[in-house]
């Protein structure tokens, strides 16, 4: 022991001394709670994040000019000097609403006791991941790469999101149900989805109708067998069973799901209430909640990055079936989507580092 307490003496390094001849005297500080400061590769890559923010933000804006022209852009931008600014607080709070409820649902999903702060902080990143690839599939990596981040291993992690998904289907049938049998389903929506119903209907042929229909009914049974077979499809059906084993998070994520579906329809009807041309009133907002829902459904349907230009069209067309003049429906719709749509996009490009951020595990609720 001595012979080694003597080589750790030698090896120590010795004191810097200082320009006026003295020896330094020692830094009473502990080396473990020491300032370092950032090193030129943390600011360099700090200035590369915010490029690629910069360039994202562009790219955004290039596909709302590119995808709409510029003329409803004129219009929303005209249509902003006759908005009833009183509502837009409103709007912003179920705006904020919307990404709470969606991380309460990825709480309940995941069977963990997320931090809701941070949880919704990449319910934000999700919605900008979102902007730019269809299908909801950015939502769903960077989720699967929030609950990794938490601790919990990747494949529970892609169940969990999985899953969640998963929910959010019956989840949005509930709330249907429930806004049609509250007296939402307007006779007018109603009888012209009808009518456009019946209309598409004639403009098809009978016989090459008859034959895509036989076409692809087969193919889509044997690929519809296959992916009940895959392993991917097991083990999410593995993970909805377990939900189904913890009836508190199973109710939490339906509820939740349900919820943040609720607060678009809410701010949808609210920003058509915002709109004087409109003449809606504050008894229409459960039709406009209907028309929500089945704008949204509708606009599902095509695989655009973060529906872009379908769901505007699957809106205006809900609210065309409600009797509500093209040019103020135009602007409801604009409306709501900068507010509820664009607007959230900065605020999940600053929140992208509680994707960086490695805490130890939560503990898992059962």
């Amino acid at each position: 022991m001595e012979t080694i307490a003597a080589g750790a003496e030698r090896a120590a390094p010795a004191e810097r001394p200082v320009l006026g001849g003295d020896a330094a005297e020692p830094d009473p500080t502990p080396a473990s709670i020491r300032l370092v400061p950032p090193s030129r590769g943390a600011w360099r890559a700090s200035r590369v994040r915010w490029a690629l923010a910069g360039v994202l933000l562009t790219t955004l804006a290039a596909i709302l000019i590119v995808t709409h022209g510029q003329g409803p852009v004129r219009s929303a931008v005209s249509a902003f000097r006759n908005v009833r600014w009183e509502f837009l607080p409103a709007l912003i709070v179920l705006s904020v609403l919307h990404y709470v409820f969606a991380a309460i649902a990825l709480r309940g999903a995941s069977g963990r006791s997320l931090p809701l702060y941070t949880t919704t902080l990449a319910q934000f990143t999700a919605a900008a991941a979102n902007r730019v690839t269809p299908g909801g599939l950015g939502a769903v990596a960077v989720n699967t790469r929030y609950l990794v981040c938490r601790g919990m291993p990747l494949p529970r992690a892609a169940v969990a999101v999985a899953v969640l998904q998963v929910a959010g289907v019956p989840a949005d049938l509930l709330l249907m149900a429930a806004v049609l049998a509250l007296g939402g389903g307007d006779d007018r929506m109603l009888d012209a989805m009808g009518e456009h119903a019946a209309q598409a209907a004639d403009l098809v042929p009978p016989l090459p109708l008859l034959i895509a229909v036989g076409v692809l009914l087969p193919a889509a049974v044997l690929y519809g067998r296959r992916a009940m077979r895959s392993a991917v499809v097991a083990r999410a059906m593995d993970g909805l069973l377990e939900l189904c084993r913890r009836p508190r998070d199973l109710a939490l994520t339906l509820a939740a799901s349900a919820a943040t579906t609720c607060v678009m329809g809410a701010a949808f009807g609210l920003s058509v209430l915002a709109v004087p041309g409109t003449a809606a009133g504050p008894g229409d907002l459960l039709p406009l909640l209907a028309a929500y829902l089945v704008g949204a459904a509708a606009s599902s349907a095509l695989p655009s990055p973060g529906g872009v230009g379908s769901t505007e069209a699957a809106l205006l067309a809900a609210l065309a079936a409600l009797g509500v003049a093209a040019g103020p429906a135009l602007q409801a719709v604009l409306l709501f989507r900068a507010v509820t749509f664009w607007a959230p996009v900065p605020i999940g490009l600053l929140a992208c580092r509680t994707l960086r951020r490695s805490p130890r595990p939560a503990p898992f609720t059962m």
